[in-house]
C-alpha cells in the first residue's frame, strides 16, 4: 500500500508518496498562501492531495499530515500553530470531509522523530527522542516505531519546560523556557540582551569559532543550557538515542562540547546516550508525515 504524506509549513506545503519499502515515488511543493486564510490553505492541500492520488491512479493508500501545533484531544481543534489562521480550527475534520479519506495529523516535531526513528539516525532503536532546534525548540517521542503523544498530545514538548524561573519571558507565558535559551531565536536574543548587538545565530557561531570574546561567552552559556535541558530530558525519558534536527543541529560543537555538558548533569554514574545529528535533513518532516498515515 502506498504511503502519502504532506508537510504543512508556513510558506510551503510539500507532498511525498512512498511505496511499501519507503522508496520515494513522487514529491511536489506548492505555496501555503497563508495570507489567503484558512480556506485557501484547505484548497491548496486539496489540490496537492488530488495530484498525489492521480499519480498512483487512486490506488489504496494511507495519508498523514505534519503541521506546526497539535490537535487538542478535548476539542479537536488545532492549537499552538505559528500559522495563526489554523489555530482553533477543526483542521482534521474539515480535511477529512473535503478529501474523503481518513487522515493522521501530528505536529512537525513528531513527524521528524518518526522519520529519523524508522529510516534515519535513530533506526534500530526502541526509544528515540527527536529534537528540533530551529527558530523554536520542539521534540517528539517514538517508541517501537510509534509516535507517543500522551494524554494532552504534548509529549516531547521539552522546549516549554523551564530551566531558569528568572529567565526571559516566553511567548507561552512562562519564563526561562528551554526555547528562550537554545533555539535560534533564543541564542540571538541572549546575545542582544547581553551586548546590544543583533546577530543571527549563524553569525554568533561563526564569531565564536574565530575567537570573539562576546560570542565565546554566549556560546559557553548556550552549551551550559543545552546540557541542563538535555540532562533533564534524559533523566525523565532515558531514551536509546537523541536525534537533533533544525538549523542549530549543524553546530558541530553540540556533539562534543554540548554532549560533555549533558554528561556532567545526568543523574547516573555514567551517560552513554548517543546525541546524534539527523540523517534525513529537510526531508524528515514530509517523510514522517507519510509514515504516520492511516
Amino acid at each position: 500500500m502506498y504511503k502519502l504524506g504532506i508537510d504543512l509549513g508556513g510558506s510551503k506545503i510539500e507532498g511525498v508518496i512512498l511505496d511499501a519499502s519507503h522508496k520515494q515515488l513522487f514529491r511536489e511543493r506548492v505555496p501555503t498562501e497563508q495570507e489567503g486564510g484558512y480556506r485557501q490553505i484547505l484548497e491548496n492541500l486539496r489540490t496537492l492531495y488530488h495530484n498525489m492520488r492521480r499519480h498512483i491512479a487512486d490506488d489504496p493508500h494511507t495519508f498523514g499530515i505534519g503541521t506546526p501545533g497539535a490537535i487538542s484531544p478535548r476539542t479537536g481543534l488545532l492549537r499552538n500553530s505559528n500559522t495563526l489562521c489554523l489555530n482553533n480550527m477543526p483542521l482534521k475534520a474539515d480535511l477529512e470531509n473535503l478529501l474523503g479519506h481518513p487522515i493522521a495529523i501530528q505536529n512537525d516535531a513528531n513527524c521528524f522523530a518518526m522519520a529519523e526513528a524508522i529510516d534515519g539516525a535513530g533506526k534500530e532503536n526502541d526509544l528515540v527522542f527527536g529534537v528540533i532546534m530551529g527558530t523554536g525548540c520542539g521534540g517528539g517521542i517514538v517508541y517501537k516505531q510509534q509516535v507517543f503523544t500522551g494524554t494532552h498530545a504534548i509529549a516531547g514538548e521539552w522546549g516549554h519546560t523551564s530551566i531558569d524561573p528568572n529567565g526571559p519571558e516566553c511567548y507561552c507565558g512562562g519564563r526561562g523556557c528551554v526555547e528562550t535559551f537554545i533555539s535560534g531565536s533564543g541564542l540571538e536574543g541572549h546575545y542582544q540582551r547581553a551586548f546590544g548587538d543583533k546577530f543571527s545565530a549563524t553569525e554568533i557561531v561563526q564569531r565564536y569559532r574565530i575567537g570573539d570574546g562576546n560570542a565565546i561567552e554566549i556560546m559557553q552559556k548556550f552549551f551550559h543550557y543545552f546540557g541542563q535541558a538535555m540532562a533533564n530530558l534524559i533523566n525523565v525519558l532515558d531514551p536509546d538515542v537523541v536525534v537533533l534536527g533544525g538549523g542549530l543541529s549543524n553546530v558541530d560543537e553540540l556533539y562534543s562540547t554540548g554532549a560533555a555538558e549533558v554528561r556532567k548533569r545526568v543523574f547516573s554514574d555514567y551517560c552513554e546516550t548517543p546525541i546524534v545529528k539527523n540523517q534525513l535533513g529537510d526531508s524528515a518532516g514530509v517523510l514522517g508525515a507519510a509514515l504516520i498515515g492511516c
